[in-house]
């Protein structure tokens, strides 16, 4: 019998960086939430420097990104790049046999409209964004709001636009709100997500169940409108990571409280 190739053989790179033990344990963590090293070498319990040192690995391999934090420049957010991810693992399949090649498995939520709120600092571009496209694609299947930790005075404008010219949604009426009025004591909310590393930092520290991270640029900058160009681009973001969020809901959801619990009407 003739011996196999030895490049025809060997695993694919997909399989190859996943199968370590440290990696698996952080694309695990990083497909929760974004996070910083410093909080995946807790997470992972291994020296910061052999953390370092895997991520590098991920990176280079296409299947993990980083990106400066907006909040504090010396530091830097994880992503795990899901779509790179699924593409790696639809190699592996094909490569082992083309029928376990399979097709993606259509998005479930569970019965019971989890409750997700979406917090940035102001609550006029990146989370009324967020909240948008979740109850676009999801519809009554969830409950979704957004809120800032320090709201501005209305929805930017490019947001309002972009949201009306790319996905047909119109949230002109629509007006910034404080976490403080959306999510007071026992706010019931199955998911938080921060979509702004400052407002994750801001977070009342009480918001501690089902946290996550999703490290977004300020598509406005730090100082002036920001160009238009930037608010596509993190509506795309946005819309991706959203879309990854929705097969992920069914896992928090709890059963929806009654009206004598939330002072006769549903949290919004």
């Amino acid at each position: 019998m003739a011996k196999a190739d030895s490049a025809a053989s060997a695993p694919p790179q997909f399989l190859q960086l996943a199968a370590h033990p440290v990696r698996w344990q952080l694309l695990g963590e990083l497909a929760r939430s974004d996070r910083r090293v410093r909080e995946l070498v807790e997470l992972v319990d291994q020296p910061q420097n052999l953390v370092s040192y895997h991520l590098r690995l991920l990176r280079d391999g296409g299947l993990v990104r980083a990106r400066r934090s907006s909040h504090d420049g010396r530091d830097s957010y994880y992503h795990l790049d899901l779509e790179r991810c699924a593409d790696g693992l639809s190699h592996v399949g094909a490569a082992l046999h083309p029928w376990l090649q399979a097709a993606p498995t259509p998005p479930r939520v569970a019965v019971g409209a989890p409750r997700i709120l979406f917090v940035c600092t102001g609550n006029s571009a990146r989370s009324p964004i967020a909240e948008a496209l979740l109850r676009h694609l999801a519809g009554d299947r969830v409950t979704v709001a957004s809120a800032g930790t320090s709201p501005k005075d209305r929805i930017h404008p490019h947001a309002v636009r972009v949201l009306h010219e790319r996905y047909g949604i119109d949230i002109r009426d629509q007006a910034p709100r404080s976490i403080a009025d959306v999510a007071g004591p026992g706010h019931g909310f199955d998911r938080v997500i921060t979509v702004c590393d400052k407002a994750r930092e801001h977070l009342p520290a009480r918001i501690t169940r089902h946290r996550a991270h999703w490290s977004v640029r300020d598509p406005a900058g730090a100082r002036g409108p920001g160009d238009y160009s930037t608010f596509v681009s993190i509506s795309t973001d946005i819309d991706t990571r959203v879309r990854q969020l929705i097969p992920t809901l069914g896992a928090t959801a709890t059963p929806a409280p009654s009206q004598s619990d939330t002072g006769g009407r549903p949290h919004e």
